[in-house]
């Protein structure tokens, strides 16, 4: 029994021994096994990593690619807008064309007609232009006649003239029959102050006015046989047409003893009355020594009052101005702005002065005793006006 028991025994250790070593052999294969599990599962782990990184590098791709597709279907869309906005440009281009074409050949025909009714017109014009020149001619030559017509009778109207102006201003006018020297007779004469004053009329020969400046300044040479008398004064006129003016260059001659003025017909009746005029300041000299104060002293008195009258005018403009100043300072503004209203709204209208109408001292006189009469009614005291002024060099 010991005997089995023993074998038994080393039977089971055997077992265990063979146990033991094939745990060992089991264990160094597992060992490998899970080694070259673990380098297999790091290496799948490692391309894993790497597909996943190139996964995500696709997915940044097409990330990418997804936005460049957005933008290229925004850019598509606005594409499409231009597109439509082209085409429709396109389409009111095309109408805009069509409709030039077409007021092009409304502007062509307008244009053609308008050329033949300028044609037809250019013709009417040139058809008046010859009916005008034709009358102007025939009116230039109307003109040139009643010209000579009236330089024929440009004497006779000067004379005319004169005597006219004699009558109406009381001057002696003297006719060639009457003139007092016989050898020369000129064809107009005044006589104002026991002097006799010549008006020699003097018109073209013809319608050539070129020599008629040569003719002129020959005839001043020829009044000499008027001016050598003594009792014809010797500023004397030659009358000529005023439509000759434009040739003349050259209106007075101082001639030695005598000077010549070249006038026209307008001009005589202020050149006489200013020669009148010698014969009113002649007049003063034959005035008597009282008559002649009589004058100064009205004279005097006129200017004495006038400058009275400006100077008690400046006073009171200056006090009247001075008062005005005042208001703006011195017056409460409510008040001061309903002084402007009424201000504003006053006006004064005095007398008008019309020309022709004479202001009457008897008017004056007759207004004068109204307001004295008013006063004493009005029982309205006299006014002493205390004013004192600056002594003044007059």
């Amino acid at each position: 029994m010991e005997i089995l028991i023993l074998i038994f025994l080393v039977i089971l250790i055997f077992l265990v021994i063979l146990i033991v070593i094939n745990l060992k052999n089991n264990t160094k294969n597992d060992d490998k096994i899970n080694k070259d599990n673990i380098e297999k599962s790091q290496n799948e782990l490692i391309q894993k990593n790497e597909k996943i990184n190139n996964l995500e590098e696709d997915i940044k791709i097409l990330n990418a690619k997804m936005i460049s597709f957005e933008q290229l279907k925004t850019e598509k869309t606005q594409i499409s807008e231009r597109l439509n906005l082209i085409e429709q440009e396109r389409n009111n281009l095309k109408n805009e064309i069509n409709k030039l074409i077409s007021n092009e050949e409304n502007r062509n025909e307008t244009l053609r007609k308008s050329i033949e009714s300028t044609n037809t017109l250019q013709k009417n014009l040139q058809l008046e232009i010859a009916r005008v020149n034709d009358e102007r001619v025939e009116k230039e030559k109307e003109i040139q006649a009643k010209m000579k017509r009236n330089w024929g009778d440009h004497e006779k109207d000067v004379q005319r003239q004169i005597q006219l102006i004699c009558n109406n201003h009381i001057i002696k006018y003297i006719g060639q029959e009457d003139f007092p020297h016989s050898r020369n007779k000129p064809d107009n004469c005044i006589e104002i102050m026991d002097q006799l004053i010549i008006f020699d009329a003097k018109s073209p020969a013809n319608d050539d006015l070129s020599n008629f400046p040569k003719y002129i300044k020959d005839q001043t040479e020829n009044l000499k046989k008027y001016a050598k008398h003594d009792n014809v004064k010797k500023d004397l006129f030659l009358v000529i047409p005023s439509n000759t003016l434009a040739v003349i260059n050259q209106y007075s001659y101082n001639i030695g003893d005598y000077n010549v003025y070249v006038i026209t017909k307008d001009s005589l009746e202020p050149i006489i009355i200013s020669l009148k005029k010698i014969e009113e300041y002649e007049f003063a000299e034959k005035l008597s020594p009282e008559e002649r104060d009589n004058i100064c002293r009205i004279i005097g008195k006129f200017a004495h009052t006038t400058k009275r009258r400006i100077q008690i005018d400046q006073f009171f403009a200056n006090e009247f101005l001075d008062t005005l100043s005042k208001t703006g300072s011195l017056l409460p503004r409510e008040i001061l702005e309903s002084v402007i209203q009424f201000e504003n709204a006053e006006k004064l209208n005095p007398p008008m002065e019309k020309r022709k109408k004479q202001i009457l001292t008897k008017d004056l006189k007759i207004q004068s005793d109204k307001i004295k009469k008013e006063i004493e009614l009005r029982e309205i005291p006299d006014i002493e006006a205390n004013i004192e002024f600056k002594d003044e060099k007059r």
